[in-house]
């Protein structure tokens, strides 16, 4: 592929596109669900299962390798979502809404993890090492964005009309309606702003020739155990924390809730969460390529996982004042913007190689899978400790992550601009 592209121009919506609907599938269904009358348990476990589709899309992604190009990939897969979306709006108000909303997700997943696979290997085409360093901040923050569109405006929307409406599922439907016409507009303007540059593989040009080649070339990578642990360990927390934040915010405090209305949500994450997110997310691409991965890695980590500490002071003290939501909520944001930027880095190495796209898609799916399984067993976890120490034992979940990332060996240097003018 020529790189002869203007990257800004279609990196932010492009990356946009790829977090949207997954904000949509696996988050805002968790509070849709909430508001229309499911349990903790049912929404900790059904909708930790529509993780799956990332978890084994390496299983087809040497299929989109090899047929056709990423950008026609990656355009039908998202005009596909689109209208995913519009015909959950329709089911929402049916007698059986959530079997059948919680079938269409998961088609909709199952797009939207092909849409990544197409994305991230045009991302990896498309920009030399060092564009991809320095652009995976805005990468890493406009695909935050997007979930906080989805966490915060979104929601915003949804909680308005439920006060306007007094039926929450009427409110629902319009919003799902409203999530499908945005994801439409995101695909026309990809459809316009993606280059065309990409070239057709030609025979002998690549080694993803079939699915055990693929497989067996990652993992015969050096660290391999090691590489696959850290993966699946280092979102321990994070996975449980993102299923059962939504809840504690919005649950009545006589249960250990923060007793929020939904528009307070929208607002909070919409807002100044959406700001720090951006900032953190831009200073994390610009630290790694001026000095590097190795110098960054652990910073990084204590800078993402450290805010979960305020959301176990709010679970224990419940201040009166939505202030301090906002400064821990801003805190959390901020610190993930700005981590996980070294934990995206990291799986761009171990992608390394001439089967990178097809193994970076294998390193998310493993990644998709750390995120599931304590994901389904969250709900049931919370509601056995309570919200104060579910969040307590959230944060002992990231310590293995930690400990581990302690024994990866990859350049130092990884990541970091190249001065040509030397």
């Amino acid at each position: 592929m020529k790189t002869d592209n203007t990257p800004w121009y279609w990196i932010p919506l492009l990356n946009f596109a790829s977090g949207f609907p997954y904000v949509i599938i696996i988050s805002v269904s968790v509070l849709m669900y909430k508001n229309l009358g499911i349990s903790n348990e049912d929404i900790g476990l059904y909708t930790s299962l529509l993780y799956l589709p990332w978890v084994i899309k390496p299983l087809w992604s040497p299929f989109i390798d090899l047929h056709g190009t990423k950008r026609k990939w990656f355009l039908s897969m998202q005009l596909f979502i689109s209208i995913a979306f519009l015909i959950v709006g329709f089911i929402i108000p049916t007698n059986q809404f959530f079997m059948m909303s919680l079938a269409i997700f998961w088609v909709a997943a199952f797009a939207s993890a092909s849409n990544d696979v197409a994305s991230d290997g045009f991302y990896l085409l498309a920009l030399t090492k060092d564009q991809q360093s320095f652009f995976l901040g805005i990468r890493s923050t406009f695909y935050r964005a997007s979930m906080l569109t989805g966490n915060g405006l979104i929601i915003l929307l949804a909680g308005y009309l439920e006060h306007l409406y007094g039926d929450n599922q009427k409110a629902w439907s319009y919003t799902m309606i409203l999530v499908g016409l945005v994801m439409s507009f995101l695909t026309i303007y990809n459809y316009f702003a993606t280059p065309k540059t990409e070239l057709p593989i030609k025979p002998g040009e690549t080694e993803e020739k079939n699915f055990a080649t693929v497989f067996a070339s990652f993992f015969k990578k050096k660290q391999i155990g090691l590489i696959l642990a850290f993966i699946l360990l280092f979102r321990l927390g994070e996975s449980q924390l993102l299923k059962m934040l939504t809840p504690f915010l919005v649950d009545k405090t006589n249960v250990g809730g923060m007793g929020l209305e939904t528009e307070d949500v929208g607002i909070i994450y919409g807002t100044f969460g959406l700001i720090a997110l951006t900032v953190g997310g831009i200073l994390g691409g610009i630290a790694i390529s001026k000095h590097g991965l190795g110098k960054w890695m652990l910073p990084m980590i204590l800078t993402m996982h450290l805010p979960i500490i305020g959301f176990i002071l709010l679970a224990h003290f419940h201040p009166t004042s939505v202030y301090y939501i906002y400064v821990v909520v801003i805190l959390e944001q901020f610190g993930y913007g700005f981590g996980f930027a070294a934990f995206m880095m990291y799986l761009i190495y171990v992608a390394e190689g001439e089967s990178k796209t097809s193994h970076y898609a294998i390193a998310t799916g493993f990644m998709a899978l750390g995120m599931m399984l304590p994901g389904m067993v969250s709900g049931y976890i919370q509601e056995y400790l309570g919200y104060g120490n579910f969040f307590i034992w959230v944060f002992l979940a990231t310590i293995p992550g930690l400990i581990l990332s302690r024994f990866l060996e990859f350049p130092k240097d990884f990541g970091k601009k190249v001065n040509t003018t030397e």
